[in-house]
C-alpha cells in the first residue's frame, strides 16, 4: 500500500523514530497511526531489552532551571560511548529527563530504588485503609497492591507518564532512545532543587 509522506513525518515527529521505521510501521498497521505507534513501541522495547545489560561507561549531565530561577534540576544519563554521549538524540533525552524531574518531582528513579521498609510501611497503610473502607477481606491485599503500584507511578521517574506523551511511561521514552541509538541508555541519578524546600536526590542501585 502507498503511505503518504506527511503521515510518515507526523509519526516520526510523534515517536522520534526513523523515517523507514515509521514507514514500515504504517504499512504494517494499514495506515492506522495509533497501531503504528504501538508497533514502534513494541519494537523499541524489544531492542532495548537486548542491550540493557551492557556496561555504560559514558554519558552526560543535563541541567534545567525553570523560569524565575526558583527551581533547578540536574540529571545524569549514561550510555556506552562518547560518540553517543555527543549525539543530539541522546542529548534531547537528557534534557527531557531534566524537564520531567522538574515537572513531576519524582522521589526515585524506579521502584527498585524504594527502600524495602518504605514499601512494607506503605503496603500496611493501604491494607488498613482498605479495611477501614469496608472492603471485603478477600480483596484487601489486591487493593493494597494496586494502590502501591499507583503510588510507584507517581513517585518513580521511569514509571511516571512522559511529559511528551502521557499515554506512555518515561521508561519507554528511555527504551526507545536506546533502541534508536543501539546502545544501553539509563538514568543514573538526579537532584531537584526548589527554593525553600529540601532537595530531592535519587540514584540508581
Amino acid at each position: 500500500m502507498s503511505i503518504d509522506i506527511e503521515d510518515i513525518k507526523a509519526l516520526r515527529e510523534r515517536t522520534g523514530c526513523g523515517i523507514m521505521d515509521c514507514k514500515r510501521a504504517l504499512m504494517q498497521s494499514g495506515g492506522d497511526a495509533e497501531k503504528a505507534v504501538e508497533i514502534l513501541r513494541r519494537q523499541g522495547l524489544a531492542r532495548a531489552r537486548e542491550i540493557q545489560r551492557r556496561e555504560t561507561g559514558d554519558g552526560a549531565v543535563s541541567c534545567y532551571v525553570h523560569f524565575g530561577d526558583k527551581l533547578g534540576v540536574m540529571v545524569e544519563v549514561a550510555c556506552e560511548t562518547d560518540f553517543v554521549a555527543r549525539n543530539e538524540v541522546f542529548r534531547q533525552l537528557a534534557e527531557e529527563a531534566a524537564m520531567q524531574v522538574a515537572a513531576l518531582a519524582p522521589q526515585y528513579i524506579s521502584p527498585e530504588e524504594i527502600p524495602e521498609e518504605e514499601k512494607k510501611t506503605q503496603l500496611d497503610a493501604y491494607r488498613q485503609e482498605a479495611v477501614a473502607e469496608g472492603k471485603p477481606e478477600n480483596v484487601v491485599e489486591r487493593i493494597a497492591e494496586g494502590r502501591l503500584q499507583k503510588r510507584n507511578k507517581e513517585i518513580c521517574l521511569l514509571e511516571q507518564p512522559s511529559i511528551r506523551d502521557e499515554k506512555i511511561p518515561f521508561k519507554e521514552v528511555v527504551a526507545g532512545t536506546a533502541a534508536r541509538l543501539g546502545e544501553n541508555v539509563r538514568i543514573v541519578r538526579f537532584v531537584r532543587f526548589r527554593v525553600g524546600e529540601a532537595s530531592q536526590i535519587a540514584h540508581a542501585s
